[in-house]
């Protein structure tokens, strides 16, 4: 009865020994590599495959298998103290997003491609702030990573990792430095101020001048078309002033000529003698000489006027001798047609 207990004990100890057993050599034959990573077996401490993401099975005690990341990483740096070109002390930290491209190299070539990542960065950032000057520093973040990455990449590369792009997070300058820049900021600012409010009056006074310009430009206009049309209207008085002297002289021409002819025709029929023409030519030249003209005008036929006078006188001197002798003849006047006396 004991003996046949003992055996049943020793089976089930056996059973749990196989058991366990089994369970151990499932567990070293069967991994799982999840999504973005993959499997690198090792076969007794040799490099033997890569396994990509799923269920993958080793030999049991023999294969060993590591799971490497490869997605992009970020890491994050530590502030570290740079010296830029004019020896400004100025603290400074990155981010690195890095990827693993080749697992091997990134396992095999280089014991921990982390560590060496950063310590690459802190003499990257040394190296290149130390060529650049405080403003170009806090100026040019875009030039600093590419000239980062452009220092990282060849040596990262023989790692099995690349470098996609490194970003700089913060650039502290010591106080005083800062200090010093918000006065100069500040100044600045006010400068601009000054030369935006100068330009301003510039511009101002430009377009007052530029203003009175156009306003003298359109009064001079003004006054010379009403010099124009002033100069038109006394031009146009003038033409019509002298069109309407021209219709008087014309009228007037037409009516002395009819006045000389009608006193002509007269003359004519009146059978005027030499007497009564004498006695009209100077009843003219007296007529003449009480004008208020300045010059006295003499006609030409001065011999004729005397003649005239000469031959008046003969008349009137024979008048009273004729009334003589008729008041001691007859005693009667002279006839009623005889020539007037004067």
């Amino acid at each position: 009865m004991f003996a046949s207990s003992g055996g049943a004990v020793t089976g089930i100890v056996v059973g749990i020994i196989v058991v366990v057993l089994v369970v151990l050599v499932l567990s070293r034959s069967v991994r799982l590599v999840q999504q973005g990573f993959v499997g690198v077996v090792k076969r007794l401490g040799q490099f033997n495959s890569i396994r990509n993401p799923g269920v993958t099975f080793l030999v049991p005690f023999v294969d060993t298998i590591v799971r490497v990341d490869m997605r992009e990483e970020p890491r994050l740096g530590d502030l570290q103290a740079v010296i830029t070109k004019d020896n400004v002390s100025v603290l400074v930290n990155a981010t690195i997003f890095s990827q693993v491209v080749d697992v091997r190299l990134a396992l095999y070539e280089i014991s921990e491609y982390h560590v060496a990542v950063d310590q690459l960065a802190r003499t990257a950032l040394r190296a290149v702030f130390g060529g650049m000057t405080l403003d170009e520093a806090l100026s040019e973040r875009q030039r600093i990573n590419a000239e980062l990455q452009a220092h990282m990449a060849s040596a990262t590369e023989k790692w099995g990792v690349r470098l996609n792009r490194i970003e700089i997070v913060d650039i502290v300058p010591p106080q005083n430095i800062v200090d010093a820049m918000a006065l100069q900021k500040e100044a600045d600012q006010q400068k601009r101020a000054a030369i935006l409010q100068s330009e301003g009056q510039q511009q101002a006074a430009i377009n007052t001048a530029q203003g009175q310009k156009q306003a003298n430009v359109l009064r001079a206009e003004g006054e010379k078309q009403s010099v124009i049309l002033a100069a038109e209207g006394e031009k146009q008085s003038v033409v019509l002033r002298a069109e309407g002297n021209k219709e008087a002289e014309v009228r007037l021409g037409e009516g002395h000529a009819g006045a000389i002819a009608a006193v002509y025709a007269a003359i004519h029929q009146g059978n005027p003698t030499p007497e009564l023409l004498a006695v009209l030519q100077l009843d003219g030249l007296r007529s003449i000489a009480t004008s208020e003209n300045s010059k006295l005008v003499v006609p030409v036929e001065t011999a004729g006027l005397l003649g005239a006078a000469q031959a008046l006188r003969s008349v009137l001197g024979a008048v009273p001798e004729a009334g003589a002798s008729g008041a001691s003849g007859n005693g009667t006047a002279p006839p009623a047609g005889g020539p007037p006396a004067g």
